[in-house]
């Protein structure tokens, strides 16, 4: 069977996607806080308040897990940066799997923040 080679240069560009991608997610969540700010300032409703503390959580949820992620990207680079001092472009099949894993990681946020934003919208638009 013959093996495939995985070179740094294109886990590397996958990683910088993602990176990209989590600041992305990173602003939106701020941007998320404040229009949930907007609103608490709006309505004393208890039950307003009980959905703006739901998606408050939410977003702290979000931010713990795009900060796993991106130490986790940060120690693969790391390890790719290892291989390639020692002029080593591929990388092992344990280093491979890790990095699959973070791709996976990925796609899994990619649908959560997806959900979650449009709940959010959706309770949004009910009141501002």
């Amino acid at each position: 069977m013959k093996e495939e080679l995985i070179f740094n240069t294109d886990l590397h560009f996958e990683h910088e996607t993602w990176r990209r991608e989590l600041d992305f997610w990173q602003d939106e969540l701020e941007s998320f806080q404040n229009r949930l700010n907007e609103l608490v300032m709006q309505y004393t409703d208890k039950d307003i308040y009980a959905n703006v503390e739901k998606f408050q959580n939410q977003l702290c949820i979000h931010e713990e897990v795009m900060n796993s992620i991106r130490n986790k990207i940060q120690m693969h680079e790391s390890n790719m940066a290892d291989h390639y001092r020692k002029n080593e472009d591929s990388m092992n099949r344990e280093m491979v799997k890790k990095h699959l894993e973070i791709r996976r990681r990925m796609e899994i946020q990619r649908d959560i923040i997806s959900d979650m934003k449009k709940n959010l919208f959706s309770f949004l638009t009910r009141y501002l």
